[in-house]
């Protein structure tokens, strides 16, 4: 009897749960936003290494840049120095 008992209330359960959508449209929801996310965090990952790849190739570019300048500003003043001595020397001279 207990058994008959059981086995009725768990059919009439399953009856129930059965007969209830409400939920579904939540989880279903939930699963689509899960989706959504990890699409949009795999979108971010990809990108983020083009990103880096640009701000690297801007680094160099600016280091290579500040470097020519330092030496050219450097390589100009000696000579520049040389010229002005020279032309000391020329007006002595005469």
């Amino acid at each position: 009897m207990i058994v008959g008992l059981v086995s009725m209330k768990f059919r009439a359960f399953l009856r129930c749960f059965r007969g209830e959508e409400g939920g579904q449209d939540l989880a279903e929801y939930c699963l689509l936003t899960a989706l959504l996310t990890l699409i949009a965090a795999s979108i971010f990952v990809y990108a983020s290494g083009g990103v880096q790849a640009i701000w690297v190739g801007a680094n160099t570019s600016l280091t290579a840049g500040s470097v020519a300048t330092s030496n050219t500003t450097t390589s100009a003043s000696p000579a520049s120095a040389t010229t002005s001595a020279t032309s000391d020397t020329a007006s002595k001279a005469r």
